[in-house]
């Protein structure tokens, strides 16, 4: 009988035919035997045999498309959201470390960033752009001096990233499959963003402070611990947190200018979500880069409430004691630049407009390559996380199956 141009015919068990077939098949796959049926490791179906009261089998050739890939191929693994059930430990875990390589390998741009923003630099420490910076930190200061206080910064940057990526993955995905399910939600990316922030810069805030003062030219300060005790004896515990508002007021801004154009850039550069290296470093680096150059006045500001700029201070000390007489002096004697308005003050009387974009080539500089490779370490980590743990879904499935 003619099926899809196959014929069936009728040969005994010990007929070459059949041996060819089945020894053919079993060639390149172990055979299996299910309820008459012969099949190949893989499950695909090789043929089948029907006992009869003679000793002759039935052999039904029936035709199956070639084998899959060699096992060596990848199979398509859906790594944009870990596999259900994975505890929040992997998210911690991947954005730990991304956040200390990249804060890490950007240190020394960091420093010359710090010093750029500067409202008043001492003549040492005046420079042309970023090469210029390095070059002279490094002849005339050492050349450890552009990463001094980098270990005060891995250690914060490690719990700190860690809570902002888990926070970033958990609201993203809740509140996009609350908006629109089964979507990404740009909305949902941006205030994802900006709840991680919250939690990054509390952490992350009192390290900041300590890295600017450690990175500012003739720092008086000889490590991380003589920083931080100088601190809590002249300027009390505040200190840590007196640019926490607008640290907050910076980042949550950049992170949902970033998260959101890092998302829209991945549907456009990589719409299936796969694991594509270049494509998160590019998406990474664009991203990064435009939040930096849109909030680099907040960063200003930020970075005198960080450093307390002696000689910016003496120049409000000046008008306070001008314009208040000795009420205005004593108040000035003991004056700290606190606040957002008050650094905005501090920073426009002391250059204009145009001292809220210094160190702006810095920023962006840094943010860069900062941002990219945050997120291809993180996207690098979630990938071999969720590949391991399909892998042992799938070996799970075969030892089930035996």
């Amino acid at each position: 009988m003619e099926v899809d141009g196959f014929v069936s015919r009728r040969a005994s068990a010990e007929t070459p035919g059949v041996d060819s077939r089945v020894a053919g098949a079993a060639a390149g796959a172990e055979i299996r035997w299910l309820g008459g049926r012969i099949l190949d490791a893989s499950g695909g179906f090789v043929g089948s045999l029907s006992p009869r009261m003679t000793a002759e089998q039935d052999f039904a050739p029936v035709h199956r498309a070639p084998p899959e890939a060699p096992s060596s191929v990848e199979p398509d693994i859906d790594y944009e959201g870990l596999p259900q059930g994975v505890p929040a430990s992997t998210h911690m875990l991947a954005g730990s470390v991304a956040g200390i390589m990249e804060h890490c390998l950007m240190y020394p741009i960091d420093c010359v960033k710090t010093r750029m923003q500067s409202l008043h630099p001492e003549p040492g420490a005046r420079y042309r752009n970023v090469m210029d910076a390095l070059r002279q930190i490094v002849q005339t200061e050492g050349v450890w001096r552009p990463i001094r206080g980098v270990n005060v910064l891995a250690v914060g940057a490690g719990p700190a990233h860690a809570l902002y990526f888990a926070c970033y993955e958990k609201i993203k995905f809740s509140l996009s499959d609350a908006i629109h399910p089964g979507t990404n939600s740009h909305f949902a990316n941006g205030v994802a963003g900006c709840m991680a922030t919250v939690l990054h810069d509390a952490i992350m805030n009192p390290a900041e402070v300590v890295k600017q003062r450690m990175q500012m030219f003739n720092s008086p300060y000889r490590s991380v611990l003589d920083c931080v005790g100088s601190l809590l004896r002249r300027e009390g515990p505040a200190a840590f947190y007196r640019s926490y508002t607008t640290q907050l007021t910076m980042n949550v801004p950049f992170q949902a200018l970033h998260f959101m154009t890092y998302e829209y850039l991945q549907e456009l550069l990589n719409p299936h979500r796969q694991y594509n290296p270049s494509s998160h470093v590019v998406s990474g680096a664009l991203a990064g880069a435009l939040a930096a150059a849109a909030t680099t006045p907040l960063d200003v500001c930020k970075t005198l409430l960080n450093t307390q700029e002696a000689q910016a201070i003496h120049v409000i000390q000046a008008e306070a004691t001008t314009a208040g007489g000795a009420v205005g002096a004593a108040a000035a004697s003991s004056r700290h630049i606190s606040g957002l308005g008050d650094a905005c003050r501090t920073v426009y009387r002391n250059g204009g407009m145009p001292a809220f974009f210094k160190g702006v080539q810095a920023r962006v500089i840094y943010q860069m390559p900062s941002t990219a490779i945050s997120w291809s370490v993180y996207e690098f980590f979630k990938y071999v996380i969720t590949k391991r743990q399909h892998e042992r879904l799938l070996r799970g499935d075969r030892d089930g199956d035996k």
